[in-house]
């Protein structure tokens, strides 16, 4: 069974192998939150089926399909924070300004 994944201090990101990914925003209630993650899974599954029926068109609309539904989770678009704390989603963490943390947590593992 694998661990639970690494989250920053403030709980704004997932640490995946070294980077930073924006979680969902916390302020969704479960049963919106269950909602769009059953919308997110389906869009892949489409994604995937049109990738190997090679159909263009239905790739694109899976596409935008997983952008809504992380937008709407807060995974991507505008932040979910009030504090104007800049978005480092996708950014190393030992080059963010939770690098200090990072390394303690590295060095603890």
């Amino acid at each position: 069974m694998s661990a639970e994944p690494l989250v920053t201090p403030d709980g704004r990101y997932l640490v995946v192998r070294g980077r930073l990914w924006r979680r969902t925003d916390p302020r969704l209630d479960e049963a919106t939150r269950a909602s769009l993650v059953h919308d997110l899974m389906e869009a892949r599954r489409a994604k995937k089926a049109a990738l190997a029926d090679g159909d263009d068109a239905a790739v694109e609309d899976a596409r935008a399909r997983v952008d809504a539904a992380k937008t709407s989770l807060g995974e991507r678009g505008p932040v979910w924070w009030d504090d104007d704390a800049p978005d480092e989603t996708r950014r190393m963490a030992r080059n963010t300004r939770y690098s200090e943390w990072f390394a303690g947590v590295e060095s603890t593992s």
